[in-house]
């Protein structure tokens, strides 16, 4: 409040919401944005919580260990992440990654499956192959029972259940990785049920398993 009455060009917000409870914390969010609408001035928030980046910011700088990894507006880093960290910072529950080879096809090979790129992604991978990391959003697949679709590329068996009331969030194991899935209602799936996860790879992600820079 002494601040706002000196009317400075700049604020500096370090993690201001950091030692509230959860719902004070969406509170406070909404009346810091109310209150940046209203002073029409500069701030500049710090905070480790993605949630509170997307849901307050114009423009979102994402820094590891000191070096910038990218600067753009929520969606555009959401969407278009620059590097695997990037997209595995941005997003709630995180995004998953495979770790497969790229072959001839164009197709993801990896732990006990193999898909087919779709055409869309074709351009972005000519005259490539070698190992690439897939990511995928938890919202980014299809959930059937092993028995009910033929046509599913991936196995695993659900671990944990997370019913959120309007979605439920899975947490299923497919070979040594431990996959969230977002289901966008309830679910009569159970801890130990097999599961089949068709991937929406028209949503996918693909990044160098080097580098970690986006592919696409």
């Amino acid at each position: 409040g002494r601040d706002i009455v000196r009317g400075p060009k700049v604020f500096l917000f370090d993690e201001p919401l950091s030692n509230l409870d959860a719902k004070l914390r969406v509170q406070m969010r909404a009346e810091i944005a109310k209150l940046h609408r209203r002073i029409k001035k500069t701030i500049i928030y710090v905070t480790h919580d993605q949630v509170e980046a997307m849901t307050l910011a114009d423009r979102i700088v994402i820094l590891e260990g000191g070096k910038i990894q990218q600067v753009g507006t929520p969606l555009d880093t959401y969407e278009h992440p620059r590097n695997r960290f990037v997209a595995g910072f941005i997003g709630s529950p995180s995004m998953n990654f495979l770790h497969c080879e790229l072959i001839p096809g164009p197709a993801l090979k990896g732990e006990g499956f193999l898909l087919d790129l779709p055409e869309v992604h074709h351009g972005a991978v000519k005259g490539r192959e070698g190992n690439v990391t897939l990511g995928l959003r938890p919202n980014h697949f299809r959930i059937v029972s092993d028995k009910g679709d033929a046509k599913a590329a991936l196995s695993a068996e659900v671990e944990v259940v997370e019913p959120m009331g309007s979605e439920t969030i899975l947490y299923a194991r497919l070979g040594g990785t431990l996959m969230n899935i977002r289901e966008e209602s309830a679910t009569t799936l159970a801890v130990g049920d097999p599961v089949s996860l068709v991937p929406l790879l028209e949503h996918a992600h693909l990044f160098d398993a080097e580098t970690g820079e986006a592919i696409f």
